[in-house]
């Protein structure tokens, strides 16, 4: 029987992305399946959440950003290692970096990356 116990402590969310070197990662491709995602986890050590800025379209990571926010705020904040803002928005990256900060989330900005890279289906999601 596998459960949540057995998935990936790595999240990624982006539209586009995927982790250069294959490793496995639970991945959501929008802002609302980064909440979802985020979600699975509440309560969970998380090692690794990397975030993207642009979801495509009108889309952007602030849902996801709004609900760590908000847990910190209840005095609840997500068990994450290190979030690692990846986006190619300099100033999108900038912000979130303050925001997250700002609640006690350790961040690194990641903006070029050689870990993740466009590759495979932007669709899918695992």
């Amino acid at each position: 029987m596998t459960g949540i116990d057995d998935e990936p402590r790595i999240l990624l969310i982006d539209d586009l992305r995927s982790f250069a070197d294959g490793r496995t990662a639970a991945v959501a491709r929008t802002s609302a399946a980064g909440v979802a995602l985020l979600e699975r986890y509440r309560g969970r050590r998380v090692d690794e959440l990397w975030l993207d800025h642009d979801l495509g379209g009108a889309d952007t990571i602030w849902p996801v950003v709004e609900v760590l926010e908000r847990a910190a705020f209840d005095e609840h904040p997500f068990d994450i290692g290190v979030v690692n803002i990846h986006s190619a928005n300099p100033a999108g990256a900038a912000t979130m970096a303050q925001a997250l900060r700002r609640w006690g989330y350790r961040v690194r900005l990641a903006a070029g990356s050689p870990d993740v890279a466009y590759r495979g289906d932007p669709t899918a999601t695992t």
